[in-house]
């Protein structure tokens, strides 16, 4: 959802047409229209409307006790610059969809960083996202969905969700937009652009959705001037999407919601030799029943992915550039299903029992040590398959008025099946001779994780809340079977990884006057065989799982370190301005994190620092006036501290502060006319360091134009 492409047109139609929000939007007549002389109206049902919701079952009632973040996602920005304003929530890279490599875009919230792969848990109208082969994120494929909201639960132990949330889930939603047909296009720096299509039907009683979206950009250089050599150039970019929704009613009380998807990502790191292709397609099926005595839902879905990248070594002086590396296909499958029902125990009790399965399999296919840039002299395969299922329970009670209290647990078995790594030689003296042939013990094992709190309200404006939790991440199959190369240094799998453990807890306050809303929240999480990139060597020398590595780089495996803890606060505000200035509103937030790497044995000399890609400051604010006809302005800031480039603590990635603008005119009700600003003072965000001081950086200063218009 690159909301300057497909969500922001919902923004200008429910602005300039009065589209209803999510969950509301009726498919039928009105009530006003059904009457008892309406019994040949297929559409009337005992004088009422059936009305298509789109959305899942209510937002449990235990969730009042945990930290939770509700995220507008009407702003014209992609999805993941608009969920980084959430303080505390970020990618393993500083860079977006744009420029960044795609297996550098997991997501992790409060310090539970330090690895590529996601430790927080993105859900998509109940479908998890992570890659089935890498957990990362494909950021460019939400492009084309309309999505109307996310909802940011820090804190692990996902209870109904399964394993994953480490660090907490990140909710998006999908919007029923009714009857419209959108246009966009936006024009930006470096020839860039960015169109979109939405269109929206009620077909009977249902509602039929089809967007798509398609961007490019010449890009820009990512090294930063000063360092560049003759091979560094532009890093361009073309991505597209399309998406099929269709929701509609099977009964009075239960509703089907069908999805398909499909996206393309072409990506280029800014040299030769340096291309990333991610396509997928994904399809879901849901099931709703959110209006009988027994609410329950029940889910289906798959995942289909394939990802290819070449690497290039640049020389020192970067004059020159040589193929090194390429994973030419790398196809994998995502397979779940998942299912909640909520028993009618009470009118203060919620009682939520369901369970859910999942299986990834996937198979990386590599050629490297090239001679000529175009001549490979050995290839690898790896891959293996991974399946989790289990159940969980939870009991949410309105103790009284004030107090809320709840409490849960969830029993997981897994599977770790079919490993297996291979490498041969591909040309002479003995073409086709295997040099590695492994196939790993396949392992298994079970996790019981829980979460409980209580919230209370203190007086009608201020309530304290409390909660603590379990939770666990199996490693993916990138972590356990694939080694991998960035630059000089080389970072070989280990296929004896074990799941990831996290407890936690956290305290907090909120306080609402409702013009005025302050939160406060105290937190510490210990990581238990937190997943890291070790560092146990330096080159020149032959390595296991790598081979050779020069005398530039360094050496390291994927191990469990003993754990990371993390403690830290999150503050975050909002300021309602509108009786003082109409449609003003205000929001600022603020997260400290101090982590810290506990480990011993072969990783003990990362023991006390600091977890690579961490910040300790991250903050946030925007200013927001909005009219109704889609006339507005809007100003964003974002600062994020400095982190380090590695588990070592010895390359430093400044801080930097950037700045975001918006300004829209509506023409008329059916022409919207808006300019967009990113990165006003074009603030050198680092990225990266490599270990001979390259460094990387973000997108830079980019101006917007865009016209948007309805045709009926």
């Amino acid at each position: 959802m690159k909301k300057s492409v497909l969500v922001y047109p919902l923004l200008v139609s429910v602005a300039f047409f009065g589209v209803p929000a999510w969950g509301q939007v009726a498919t039928g007549p009105s009530l006003s229209e059904c009457d008892i002389d309406d019994s040949d109206d297929a559409r009337c049902s005992g004088g009422r409307t059936i009305v298509v919701e789109g959305g899942s079952l209510s937002n449990p009632l235990g969730d009042r006790v945990y930290s939770v973040n509700q995220v507008d996602l009407g702003e014209p920005l992609r999805l993941e610059n608009v969920l980084r304003e959430t303080p505390g929530l970020q990618q393993f890279r500083r860079s977006d969809a744009r420029s960044a490599n795609p297996t550098s875009q997991g997501i992790t919230l409060r310090g539970l960083g330090g690895n590529a792969s996601s430790r927080a848990s993105l859900i998509l109208d109940g479908v998890p996202q992570a890659d089935p082969f890498g957990g990362w994120v494909a950021w460019p494929g939400y492009d084309a969905l309309p999505l109307i909201e996310a909802r940011v639960r820090r804190g692990g132990g996902s209870g109904a969700n399964g394993q994953g949330a480490i660090a907490g889930t990140v909710e998006l939603f999908s919007d029923n937009v009714g009857d419209l047909i959108e246009l966009g296009v936006a024009y930006g720096s470096r020839n860039s652009v960015d169109a979109d299509l939405l269109f929206g039907r009620e077909l009977g009683q249902g509602q039929l959705t089809i967007s798509a979206n398609y961007a490019r950009g010449d890009g820009f250089i990512p090294i930063v001037e000063g360092q560049r050599g003759t091979v560094d150039r532009s890093a361009e970019y073309e991505q597209a999407g399309l998406a099929v929704r269709f929701v509609a009613p099977l009964s009075d009380n239960v509703e089907l919601q069908s999805n398909v998807r499909a996206f393309t990502d072409d990506r280029e790191r800014g040299f030769a030799f340096s291309e990333n292709y991610n396509d997928g397609a994904d399809a879901s099926i849901r099931l709703v029943d959110r209006h009988s005595d027994w609410q329950w839902s029940a889910l289906a879905y798959v995942q289909i992915r394939n990802f290819d990248v070449s690497f290039g070594g640049v020389a020192a002086d970067r004059n020159s550039v040589n193929r090194v590396f390429e994973q030419f296909n790398v196809p994998s499958t995502g397979l779940g299903a998942r299912f909640e029902v909520r028993p009618p125990v009470g009118d203060n009790v919620e009682l939520r029992l369901g369970g859910d399965w999942r299986r990834t399999e996937g198979t990386t296919n590599e050629n490297f040590f090239f001679l000529n840039n175009d001549t490979p002299r050995r290839q690898r395969r790896a891959g293996g398959s991974t399946a989790t299922y289990g159940g969980f329970v939870e009991v949410s009670l309105q103790a009284s008025d004030a107090l809320v209290l709840t409490g849960g647990g969830r029993l997981d078995f897994w599977s770790i099946d079919n490993g297996f790594r291979k490498e041969i030689e591909l040309i002479n003296p003995f073409p086709g001779s295997v040099r590695t042939d492994a196939q790993f013990v396949n392992r298994s094992g079970s996790e019981f994780t829980g979460r409980g709190g209580f919230a209370f309200d203190v007086t009608d404006q201020l309530a304290l809340r409390g909660a603590a939790y379990l939770g666990w991440r199996l490693p993916t199959l990138n972590e356990l079977f694939r080694p991998f190369r960035v630059g000089a240094d080389a970072t070989a799998a280990n296929e004896l990884l074990e799941p990831e453990r996290v407890k936690g807890a956290e305290l907090g306050v909120n306080w609402d006057s409702g013009n005025v809303s302050i939160g406060l929240t105290a937190f510490y999480n210990q990581l238990n065989n937190a997943v890291a990139n070790v560092t146990l060597d330096s080159g020149p020398g032959l390595f296991p799982g790598v081979g050779f590595v020069s005398g530039a780089g360094v050496f390291r495996q994927r191990q469990n370190l003993d754990s990371i803890t993390s403690k830290g606060i999150e503050i975050d505000t909002e300021f309602d301005l509108r009786e003082l200035v109409a449609d003003l509103s205000i929001r600022a937030a603020y997260s400290y994190v101090d982590a810290e790497v506990n480990s011993s044995g072969a990783a003990a000399g990362v023991d006390g620092f600091r977890p690579a890609q961490i910040p300790k400051h991250n903050a946030s604010a925007s200013m927001r006036w909005e009219q109704e006809n889609g006339t507005g302005a809007s100003v964003s800031l974002r600062y994020v501290g400095s982190q380090f480039e590695d588990d070592q603590n010895s390359r430093n990635l400044d801080d930097a502060l950037t700045i975001d603008g918006r300004l829209g005119f509506a023409v008329n009700e059916r022409l919207l006319v808006e300019g967009r600003i990113e990165n006003l003072f074009n603030a050198r965000i680092e990225t990266a360091i490599s270990s001979n001081g390259i460094i990387e950086r973000a997108f830079p200063r980019t101006f917007w134009i865009g016209l948007r218009t309805k045709i009926e």
